[in-house]
């Protein structure tokens, strides 16, 4: 495993036990399909959750949230239906988050979690 890899797969841990610290349900992580993959996907209440995991070692290149762009909203949204055309719906609401991770040198990780990107 490559050590971005390593780092990327840390900080869903780390956003999965989150969610699940806030109350959520986290149904699958790393749900792929032909357009892609999806990191988490999680029920909060009634609604279902797309949630982009984003991890950094420092912010030199820019804050987790950074790497967040309106193509990858884009791509998130198609995801998200592919994932109910496969899954099922029943869903009144699907929403879109992102769970920002940073990972410094010492200490635990920071987490950041923005709800419900447009």
């Amino acid at each position: 495993m490559r050590a971005t890899d390593a780092v990327g797969d840390y900080g869903e841990r780390v956003a999965q036990r989150f969610l699940t610290e806030q109350g959520m349900t986290v149904l699958c992580r790393g749900w792929r399909c032909g357009q892609g993959e999806i990191d988490l996907v999680a029920v909060d209440g009634d609604c279902l959750v797309v949630c982009e995991v984003k991890t950094r070692r420092s912010v030199l290149a820019g804050t987790p949230l950074d790497a967040v762009t309106p193509a990858k909203l884009f791509r998130l949204r198609k995801l998200a239906a592919a994932w109910l055309a496969e899954h099922g719906g029943g869903y009144p609401e699907v929403r879109i988050d992102v769970v920002a991770v940073l990972v410094p040198r010492r200490g635990g990780p920071r987490v950041e979690h923005v709800r419900g990107l447009v």
